[in-house]
């Protein structure tokens, strides 16, 4: 017999929400911190064990890991309960951490790293779910906004505390923090989530988990390796998206007739699903490409350094968290599609804000744009999630609230790698126009030939890749004295019209997202449940 998907329990079985809720946000903190302190750390690991040429790949690893598996966690959670899925989670990236401290070359780290994003792909949506499970209506808008806030600070934090590590002990305690900090929020969460209670023997979906990993594995592998390791239309690369589509196509026959699916195929008949869930991935898809660029125009053309360009970002993620937080109480005066669309709309103006950047732009300026966006994003994130928990029955909870995070990691990986194609494709014409008659006219001598050479290659091969001069002392000296002032200014001039399209594309994605939000209908959000009313009434009699 197979037992049906059982629910998690009703509010009053959580014992110790307190308790509970504190080890959500300490596992949501260290978890999310993961992506942002790694990135700190890369030059001192590529000194110390070499694989420079493998950098990208300790991120793309624990990226491919833990988007695969959101989707997967959010299903088993539903069927197996909360804390069995949830305690396997932290449990897995507290190992792949400790494998991460005592990586011995580029090759162990990458793998030990796709280990720890089987875990975080497991504990950062589950969060959420278990949030959905413990509220109902405004309490969980508010706390939802609540565990996005984190997310953003951990953006914010993330790079100086992993600075300061690296500087203060050495690379391997960027991981083996990770080891305390998660066995105090393992104890925590065990403490505080109730028990399953089974009602019989639970139907796996295998088929539907293997060809979804082989379908998005080799997506996201194409996205990654197409343009950079190998050319867009070299076997390796057609290949990778061909497997993709066959597995795809296969993994929604399995999910339409399955008695169990990992992602139920009826839930796209839902237009508040299709609609929400289109909206965190347009959303995502312009604002990774924004991120990734903005610091790239700050220090190709305004001229800052690396850290002060982060110091641009961090308004973002201050307003982005001050919206979260805010946002989830003011959608109950507006309501949610107003709130939504207003989000959106904003977040269109920081876009169509930024294609106005030039060489003129001060950091102040593009801050400014940069608040601009973090409040409209800000305004929107929480909605995604709570849209989807207000719109479901409590049986499909946990995986209506993973999809929210899977097409929102999906989203974001396109946008960096159709924003990145995008510049490189427009990098590659003007270089080429602009470029190629100054290269041509500078004076030959065996140095300059060189030169000359290799850079109407990269004109040809590589575009992007001169721009290290713009942000790199060292490679500006390999251009000659003679030529300097010709081509700097060509570089930067094509760069700033390079970054102009990018963040107009950006725009389209986001205007795509809002005419979503449009349409996404009139949604109620259920005021507080009976038991957290009794319960609240109990706390205020307590407190007097």
């Amino acid at each position: 017999m197979k037992a049906p998907a059982n629910a998690e329990p009703q509010n009053e079985s959580f014992k110790n929400k307190g308790m509970l809720i504190a080890g959500l946000m300490i596992a949501m903190l260290f978890a999310s911190l993961d992506n942002t302190i790694v990135g700190t750390a890369m030059p001192k690991i590529v000194g110390e064990m070499g694989g420079l040429g493998l950098i990208t790949w300790v991120t793309t690893a624990y990226m491919l890991t833990s988007t695969t598996v959101v989707p997967i966690a959010g299903k088993l959670a539903d069927l197996f309960g909360r804390k069995l899925i949830y305690v396997l989670g932290i449990l897995i990236f507290i190992g792949g951490s400790a494998l991460c401290g005592v990586a011995q070359s580029m090759e162990q780290l990458i793998i030990f790293r796709g280990i720890q994003g089987i875990g975080g792909g497991v504990m950062m949506p589950m969060a959420m779910i278990i949030i959905g499970d413990l509220f109902t209506g405004k309490q969980r808008a508010k706390w939802q906004g609540m565990f996005g806030a984190i997310f953003g600070l951990s953006s914010v934090i993330g790079p100086q505390i992993g600075g300061w590590i690296v500087d203060s002990v050495n690379w391997h305690w960027i991981f083996f923090i990770n080891l305390p900090v998660g066995f105090a929020a393992l104890a925590f969460i065990a403490a505080g989530l109730p028990r399953h209670k089974s009602s019989g023997a639970v139907t796996i979906d295998y088929a539907g988990i293997v060809t979804m990993i082989v379908g998005v594995v080799s997506l996201l592998l194409a996205l990654s390796l197409g343009g950079k390791n190998y050319p867009w239309a070299s076997w390796q690369i057609i290949g990778m998206f061909i497997l993709a589509v066959v597995s795809l196509v296969l993994f929604v026959r399995i999910e339409s007739r399955t008695s169990e699916p990992i992602l139920p195929m009826h839930l796209f008949k839902n237009g508040t699903f299709t609609k929400v869930n289109g909206i965190g991935f347009f959303m995502s898809l312009g604002m990774f490409g924004a991120v990734v660029f903005v610091p790239l125009f700050m220090q190709g053309i305004v001229g800052i350094s690396a850290s002060a360009s982060g110091t641009v970002m961090m308004p973002m993620m201050l307003a982005l968290i001050a919206a979260s937080v805010v946002g989830g109480q003011f959608v109950y005066k507006i309501g949610v599609r107003r709130q939504m669309v207003a989000g959106m709309v904003i977040a269109a103006v920081s876009f169509l804000l930024l294609s106005t950047m030039d060489q003129g732009t001060t950091r102040l300026l593009a801050s400014l744009y940069m608040i601009i966006m973090g409040v409209g994003i800000g305004l929107v994130m929480p909605l995604l999630t709570l849209i989807l928990q207000e719109s479901f029955k409590k049986e499909e909870l946990g995986v209506v609230t993973s999809s929210s995070q899977f097409f929102r990691s999906i989203g974001g990986t396109f946008g960096i790698t159709i924003l990145g194609v995008i510049m490189n494709h427009t990098s590659s014409g003007e270089l080429g126009n602009r470029l190629t008659p100054i290269i041509n006219d500078i004076t030959s001598s065996d140095a300059t030939q060189a030169f000359k050479e290799k850079t109407l290659g990269l004109i040809q091969t590589d575009p992007q890749a001169l721009y290290n001069s713009l942000l790199n002392k060292e490679a500006l000296k390999q251009i000659p004295a003679d030529a300097v002032n010709k081509i700097v200014p060509v570089l930067k001039s094509t760069l700033v019209d390079s970054l102009h399209s990018v963040f107009l594309y950006g725009l389209g994605f986001i205007l795509i997202g809002a005419i979503l939000a449009v349409f996404l209908g009139s949604i109620k959000l259920k005021q507080r449940s009976k038991e957290e009313k009794q319960e609240a009434a109990l706390q205020t009699a307590e407190s007097h």
